[in-house]
């Protein structure tokens, strides 16, 4: 079911999301050539701690096994859904940090710093029944001086979430926001990754509808004002066709071992407009 989301929960969302590009911001300074990754992990952890935030993908249902942990950490081939791990960031590298978090929680209900979020199955308690704000933002990073291929891959990805979000108005339809994104994606020469999509957010962090990167124009469900949704394009420098782990069940690769960004915002569409809940600064740049 599609929900219009009220006033009320529209501002939680949007506390949240300048919770969330806070922290985004702050992993621009840690991330570098010699860094471990776990510590773009341990940074989240520490916030969330902090500022008494959930990490809401901490215990999210997997066809193996439940999400441990904070962050996906994808590295240059990986898609998506990657776990974060001790391994030391290269010149070069291509790092996306997808993260999604809930607040502001107030103490007196639930102290985050005394939670272990190493344990799974208890935190798993707390993030499926959580129904307050949820911000939802994936961002890529460059590690250092990057190729041309990397920093152009990179702009194009941006530039798709830009241009499908500027889609998102009252009377346009999904397709509409697939089309833009496809069509200048591959005017570059670039694969469009179908299998994982956009999504509403609200009361939970995965609702309806699904928001295909990918599409038709004047097709598909018209967009009203209320609904929040994500756009989160995944930009492959080869083929659009992607492979899961079998261990796990969760990261995907490219299926050529191509390189591959994705740039996420979450926003609600107002009778003047997306309105970006997860903006870190001026729009096209952050």
């Amino acid at each position: 079911m599609i929900t219009l989301k009220s006033a009320r929960e529209i501002e939680a969302m949007d506390q949240a999301g300048d919770f969330i590009a806070s922290v985004h911001i702050g992993l621009r300074d840690l991330i570098k050539p010699g860094v471990d990754m776990w510590e773009v992990e341990e940074y989240v952890r520490k916030r969330c701690k902090e500022d008494n935030f959930l990490p809401l993908q901490i215990g999210v249902d997997g066809h193996l096994m439940d999400y441990p942990y904070a962050t996906c950490c994808g590295l240059n081939d990986e898609v998506a859904h990657a776990f974060p791990r001790h391994y030391t960031l290269k010149e070069g590298d291509l790092l996306k940090v997808d993260m999604v978090l809930g607040g502001p929680i107030a103490k007196s209900d639930l102290d985050v710093s005394k939670l272990d979020f190493n344990n799974v199955a208890q935190m798993k308690t707390y993030t499926e029944s959580f129904r307050g704000g949820i911000a939802d933002s994936c961002w890529a990073y460059a590690v250092g001086n990057v190729s041309p291929e990397v920093a152009d891959l990179m702009a194009v990805t941006k530039e798709c979430l830009y241009r499908g979000i500027e889609q998102a108005v009252v009377g346009n339809r999904l397709g509409d926001i697939g089309a833009a994104i496809q069509d200048y994606a591959e005017s570059k020469g670039y694969g469009v990754v179908r299998d994982l999509v956009g999504h509403g957010v609200g009361p939970t962090m995965h609702e309806e509808p699904n928001v295909p990167h990918y599409g038709t124009a004047g097709r598909g469900l018209r967009l009203k004002e209320g609904m929040v949704l994500t756009i989160e394009p995944m930009i492959n420098t080869g083929t659009w066709e992607i492979d899961t782990d079998t261990k796990t069940g969760w990261a995907h690769k490219t299926l050529d071992g191509g390189l591959s960004c994705q740039y996420e915002h979450q926003f609600v569409i107002t009778k003047d407009g997306p309105r970006i809940l997860t903006s870190q600064g001026e729009e096209g740049s952050y």
